[in-house]
């Protein structure tokens, strides 16, 4: 098996070596072995770095993520957490739909005022209702 120094690591897969060894101290990777004072990682770092990527950008906690990729290896995928994962983003795909059009309504709109503009007025509405959870 090829031993990854944690450099190569860090520079293969744009992790910092500091979060690398983060990483390391918590579980989600695991230093096989040292070379001097250097940690060596197995290939399968680079994966476990991706899920780890992954799971972040979907908007897991690193204790969440741990859960999955422990140390051990990858358990099972928990199904039902992902499946609410995903309403989470498509109800903020929902925001973020409604805030980009009140954005481009306010940059284009020909009205005098704002507050005179009734497509304003509504994008305005929709958008409080929906962060105020009244929606």
């Amino acid at each position: 098996m090829k031993m990854i120094d944690i450099g190569q690591l860090a520079a293969q897969s744009g992790v910092p070596a500091s979060t690398l060894r983060y990483y390391d101290e918590i579980g989600l990777i695991s230093s096989v072995t040292r070379h001097g004072l250097r940690r060596q990682f197995g290939p399968e770092a680079i994966w476990r770095l991706r899920l780890i990527a992954l799971g972040k950008k979907a908007g897991f906690s690193l204790s969440e993520i741990a859960d999955v990729v422990g140390a051990g290896g990858v358990t099972e995928l928990p199904r039902p957490v992902l499946k609410a994962r995903v309403a989470e983003i498509d109800k903020q795909i929902e925001e973020l739909q409604v805030l980009r059009d009140t954005i481009q309504h306010v940059a284009e709109c020909t009205a005098p005022s704002h507050l005179e503009c009734p497509r304003f007025q509504k994008l305005l509405r929709i958008a409080t209702r929906q962060k105020s959870g009244d929606g």
